[in-house]
């Protein structure tokens, strides 16, 4: 988010993001299904370059788990659930609260689960999200009733305002075993008195190069985490002098942070398309990103999320060396790629703190390694605007912005079959908080093509929203949709019961679809080019 944006207007443009996500957890439409979207791909086909069978085993003992599409239908097939959310999740204070000492785990490894509550004891019921013909998610895993131990207060460092609960007492240790197939995961928090909590946790399975790889944001879901008074943006009043300059994953979440959407890191109704859709999909986090960027490299299309804000050097680097090898990339959201930030270790791990100082001068690496000096990406001593690899320069936010999003190019590949066949056509209120803009003075890729130019106002001021496609020689193909709360358009129902949509977006839907089964393909820009157009719209 732009730091120019005031404080408290910036926090209530989060709040109202959340409010918008919390609808999230609710079915796809009617008739919605992957078979309209696109064909499935055929069981055990997998890639051919594909060092990595469909079968296997985990190493668990168990019988072998399928892999790829078969895997995910497999998985789909089981019966979903019904009661997994949390219909007060935005209510304060919580029952209960925790947070877990890892972001993500795969198979066979542990996870500590930190609680704290007035109640005396407290269960978790493991959900994974899916699509789970309509339901969004499945329960795996649930404990026995566990006891509340005491905790401490948190600690706040009074240099960083940094709040910090790696002191506290575990909980309780989770065995994620073949149970758990890979998969993004809800821990509810039950107590036995008084309203639940989630906490995410995602399963990975690196040791497979999936078609598609799903990232979720967690750097930008805790940099917005106010929990214990703190966050990088200031405290629960929104008083930018009081923000933290370092904020940790030693924590629980705070408010807003109960509901599926955001705290998945605005990645669960593309999830739930993709495997209604059947794809070979895996899941992982930006912390993933940062400790193995390599293995971006391995998969055909990542997926990063609605706001995915927050990137360290290694984020960034990685992703642009996957895109130079001719990995596809989505970014389902606007003001990506903005912060630079670092990633330092706590007493319970490595990447559980997240630095971003804002400013050279304030930084306290100034002068030693500028690549690392946690200004905007787009700022000195180490400018690299956000725009050379997503394809459009974050310009503005504004709580309540709201615009038609107008499509310029409808004889664009990603079109066919969505109705969209004149140039004009609108999307109502898909521009949505913040925006992003094609902008030719910053560093633009070659072979941009501008899919949707729309008029907006905002903070007073006339511009535009673009939502883009490039492709560059490497083969790999680029979209930016170019707007938040574009990604819960691929979801079941209004985003919200105060949205002021009829019903979910099904030629939005189709677009996605038609990208998603492309770039899944491979290389989209070999079959798929981008046809180069801002002269024609006289962007400039």
């Amino acid at each position: 988010m732009d730091e120019g944006q005031d404080s408290t207007d910036a926090a209530t443009a989060r709040v109202s993001r959340r409010a918008l996500l919390a609808g999230s957890a609710a079915l796809l439409a009617t008739g919605a299904t992957g078979d309209r979207w696109a064909p499935r791909p055929q069981a055990g086909t997998g890639r051919p370059d594909d060092p990595f069978p469909t079968g296997g085993d985990d190493g668990s003992g168990a019988d072998p788990q399928p892999r790829g599409a078969d895997a995910i239908r497999a998985e789909n097939d089981r019966p979903g659930a019904t009661d997994w959310t949390i219909a007060d999740g935005d209510a304060r204070p919580r029952g209960i609260e925790g947070f877990t000492d890892r972001v993500s785990v795969e198979r066979g490894e542990r996870v500590r689960l930190y609680v704290r509550s007035a109640a005396p004891t407290f269960r978790v019921l493991a959900y994974r999200m899916g699509f789970y013909a309509h339901r969004g998610a499945r329960l795996v895993w649930t404990s026995d009733d566990e006891d509340v131990p005491d905790q401490p207060p948190a600690t706040v460092d009074a240099d960083t305002n940094m709040v910090d609960c790696s002191h506290w007492v575990p909980s309780l240790t989770i065995d994620v075993d073949s149970r758990w197939t890979p998969g993004q995961y809800l821990l509810k928090l039950v107590p036995s008195t008084g309203s639940e909590t989630f906490v995410p946790l995602v399963v990975r399975d690196d040791d497979h190069a999936s078609d598609v790889l799903i990232v979720s944001d967690v750097t930008t879901v805790q940099a917005y985490n106010t929990w214990g008074g703190h966050s990088l943006y200031g405290d629960e009043r929104g008083t930018r002098r009081r923000r933290a300059t370092v904020v940790s994953f030693d924590r629980p979440y705070g408010q807003g942070w109960a509901q599926a959407g955001a705290i998945l890191g605005d990645t669960f109704e593309v999830g739930m398309m993709c495997e209604s859709m059947g794809l070979d999909v895996t899941y992982t986090t930006n912390i993933d990103q940062h400790a193995r960027p390599e293995l971006m490299r391995r998969h055909r299309v990542i997926v990063s999320g609605a706001h995915d804000e927050y990137y360290s050097l290694e984020m960034r680097d990685g992703l642009e060396a996957a895109r130079d090898e001719g990995v596809n990339i989505v970014f389902l959201g606007a003001n990506a790629v903005y912060r630079r930030i670092r990633l330092d270790r706590s007493p319970l791990g490595p990447h559980r703190r997240q630095v971003n100082y804002r400013s050279a001068d304030a930084d306290p690496l100034d002068g030693i390694d500028p690549e690392r000096v946690t200004t905007a990406w787009r700022e000195s001593p180490a400018r690299r605007p956000e725009s050379a690899l997503t394809g459009t320069y974050y310009e503005s936010n504004e709580p309540g912005l709201s615009f038609p999003m107008v499509i310029v190019d409808p004889d664009a590949w990603m079109f066919a079959g969505t109705g969209v066949t004149a140039v004009g056509h609108q999307w109502p209120d898909a521009v949505r908080e913040e925006y992003d803009r094609v902008t030719p003075s910053a560093p633009t890729p070659r072979r941009l093509q501008v899919l949707a130019h729309s008029p907006v106002v905002c903070q007073g001021r006339r511009s535009y929203a673009d939502m883009t496609y490039y492709t560059v020689p490497s083969g790999a193909g680029v979209f930016s949709a170019g707007t938040l709360l574009f990604e819960p358009r691929l979801g079941p129902v209004p985003a919200s019961p105060a949205s002021d949509a009829d019903e979910p977006d099904a030629q939005v839907r189709r677009m996605m679809a038609n990208i998603l089964t492309e770039f899944a393909r491979g290389p989209a820009g070999r079959r798929r080019p981008a046809r180069p157009n801002l002269d024609r719209l006289d962007i400039a």
